[in-house]
Formats: C-alpha cells, structure tokens, sequence
C-alpha cells in the first residue's frame, strides 16, 4: 500500500529503522521513511498520519547509531491513517 501510493505521486524514500524510547522506559521500533524533501514528506504524513522525524534533531544529535528520545507519555500505535496492526498482533 505504501510503495503504489508513493509511486502513483512520483515520491521516492528510503527506508530506515530507529528505536524509540520514552521518559518511562518504554521503547518501540519504527519504521521509518525518508524523504529528500519536506513536501514530499508532509504529503505522506498527511495520508498515514505519521509523525515528524528529524535525524539531525531527534536521533541524540545526529548521531547514527542513536534512539529517538520521545517526550510525553508512550501510547501504542495501532492505527496510522489506512494502515492498522492486526488484531493477533497486538498486545
């Protein structure tokens, strides 16, 4: 679903992982998907219902190899725009 909607719009990605880690030690692994630039972005967050990463921000200061340090309270994903989590697969 992902790959014919960027198709159809003529966005390319790339896709990385990074691990997310919340102030009450709960983490999560995500998916991420990046984009050359910031309106391609936004017209995927737009329909997914994604959330903003920037690496150089959010990835302990650029580096690589960094978690993404969230604020707030942690709260399980099951649903981002059309795409959900199978109902066996969640907690």
């Amino acid at each position: 679903m992902i790959a014919k909607f960027c198709q159809d719009r003529g966005l390319t990605f790339h896709l990385r992982s990074v691990q997310a880690t919340w102030p009450d030690g709960k983490y999560e692994n995500y998916r991420v998907h990046c984009f050359s630039d910031d309106a391609a972005a936004r017209v995927f967050r737009d329909h997914f219902d994604g959330v903003k990463f920037d690496p150089k921000r959010d990835r302990e200061n650029g580096n690589v190899k960094g978690v993404w340090r969230r604020t707030g309270e942690y709260r399980q994903i099951l649903e981002m725009g059309p795409l959900s989590v199978p109902e066996i697969l969640r907690n």
